[in-house]
């Protein structure tokens, strides 16, 4: 808002104050009439309140004009009267626009909590949902994770390097168990030769496969 400061009396005329207006608009002390002039250099000069701030010299060049071809009267009705010092300001295109602004502001910001405030419903639906979520299908979802990660290590510890390894040490140590008791059988008189050695030879064949595996195996693991 614009205010105009520093109006001086007229030596045959008290003017009232109003107690809108600063206690500096009607000083006792001044017997100079005001003139139109220097109402407005004491409005420009007077320092403007925080809120305001400053006027720029193309908005003192626009109050300028408007007030220029006002009477002494109608200078000092806008200092006295608080509808006409309204009316007046109002009036200023500067503050048209800055009204005009403020008001689409608010109508943005009402129309945003408007939708905001439709959009509760779904928002609160949502949070239920998720929370069901969280309390039935999560913990499901976690307990089937669990057991996956418990059948990932299991078959990782089998198929561990050092468990393969370990089972191809057994299985060729099973195959020459195997060879030791078919040869013990012969030695006892328990199986005929003929029936022996096939069934020697077979085994002693699996027994260096797998020998050949474990040591491939171990050569490429170690």
């Amino acid at each position: 808002m614009f205010k105009f400061w520093g109006a001086q009396e007229q030596p045959q005329t008290a003017i009232p104050t109003q107690p809108w207006l600063s206690s500096s608009s009607s000083s006792p002390n001044s017997s100079r009439p005001s003139t139109p002039n220097s109402s407005m250099s004491a409005a420009l000069d007077r320092p403007q309140s925080p809120s305001c701030g400053p006027l720029s010299p193309t908005e003192a060049a626009g109050i300028i004009v408007l007030l220029k071809d006002k009477s002494v009267d109608e200078l000092r009705k806008l200092l006295t009267d608080k509808e006409a010092y309204n009316n007046f300001l109002y009036s200023i295109e500067q503050v048209r626009t800055q009204n005009a602004v403020r008001d689409e502001l608010w109508k943005a910001t009402f129309q945003l909590a408007r939708e905001n405030l439709d959009k509760e419903p779904q928002i609160l639906e949502l949070k239920n949902q998720c929370q069901v979520i969280r309390s039935t299908e999560l913990a499901d979802a976690q307990q089937k994770l669990c057991v996956l990660e418990k059948q990932k290590e299991e078959i990782l510890r089998l198929y561990a390097p050092s468990t393969l390894l370990r089972r191809m040490q057994d299985a060729m140590n099973a195959a020459d168990e195997e060879c030791e008791r078919l040869h013990g059988q012969l030695l006892e008189r328990e199986i005929e030769l003929g029936a022996f050695l096939p069934k020697y030879k077979k085994l002693r064949t699996v027994y260096h496969r797998r020998s050949l595996l474990h040591l491939a195996a171990k050569a490429s693991y170690g």
